[in-house]
């Protein structure tokens, strides 16, 4: 079952049925993003948008932030990219949200996108390697979770489909990257997340970096609120740090001349195999990125 599948059954709403939805109770995010990165392979399909696509993603990811309230056009915006809209109530934190998640069809494997409807959007989440840094989605999932209005943005194929193409991290023709800059351009904060192993940083649990972007005051934040968690942590603005650093980092090279911050945000495999691990991560992440 695809994820797009899973949803469309979680909410009994088939192709035939209105594309408004009234919310339903019953729909989990975390179960829509689980057979999300299930179905990720390395062989899978994936196109970098054209010209016009990505016009039409950065009017949704304004409108998403400038007219929350406009469903119906963001709808429509996001149904031109193959995308199709379920609204529903976290179970998880009894929060309205709205998951946008790519169908596949022409290759268009884009992904998801959670808004939270409870507050004002302030952060963005993103978990551009589901799938291949094993557990960053849940890890993702867990964060967004903790953060009332914040953005999930999740990619939607394997970092190695497509020749390499779909490694959105370092492509900044994707869906995903035009999204993540539209964002940052209103303001957003950006968390992405990574994942590394044991053995490439060996006793280091994190690694804490803004990319190309200037040190900010929220990855100082982030940093110190790791370690003093336990988690042996690298900051990238003063050692070293295992080629983690994330200066090729397509988003971090976009937000570094925007007023946003971006943080790029490598956990060891060891944090991100134990759930204990992920959930403390997400409460210190949550935590600091409030301020």
């Amino acid at each position: 079952m695809t994820a797009a599948t899973a949803a469309a059954t979680a909410t009994g709403w088939g192709r035939d049925e209105p594309e408004t939805q009234p919310a339903r109770a019953d729909l989990d995010p975390a179960q829509v993003v689980d057979e999300l990165t299930a179905g990720l392979s390395r062989t899978g399909p994936y196109r970098d948008p054209d010209a016009d696509e990505r016009s039409r993603a950065r009017r949704a990811a304004r409108l998403l932030i400038d007219h929350p309230d406009d469903r119906a056009r963001q709808e429509e915006l996001f149904a031109g990219l193959g995308f199709g809209a379920w609204h529903s109530t976290d179970p998880a934190t009894g929060r309205p949200f709205t998951i946008f998640l790519a169908d596949g069809s022409d290759e268009r494997t884009w992904g998801a996108l959670v808004l939270d409807r409870s507050a004002e959007a302030r952060q963005v989440v993103q978990v551009p390697h589901p799938g291949f840094d094993l557990d960053t989605e849940k890890v993702g999932l867990a964060l967004h979770r903790r953060l009332p209005g914040s953005v999930l943005l999740v990619a939607g194929a394997h970092r190695e489909a497509a020749g390499g193409a779909a490694d959105v991290a370092h492509n900044g023709d994707s869906l995903f990257h035009t999204l993540a800059v539209e964002f940052a351009r209103r303001g957003l904060d950006q968390i992405q997340l990574h994942g590394f192993a044991d053995r490439n940083l060996e006793g280091a649990d994190a690694v804490v970096s803004t990319g190309s972007a200037p040190q900010s005051q929220v990855a100082g934040r982030i940093a110190n609120g790791l370690s003093r968690s336990g988690l042996n942590t690298c900051r990238a603005w003063s050692r070293k740090c295992g080629q983690l650093e994330g200066t090729r980092n397509a988003q971090g090279r976009a937000s570094a001349g925007l007023d946003s911050a971006f943080v790029h945000l490598e956990l060891s495999w060891s944090v991100r195999r134990d759930a204990v691990g992920r959930d403390l991560v997400a409460q210190v992440l949550a935590e600091r990125l409030r301020g």
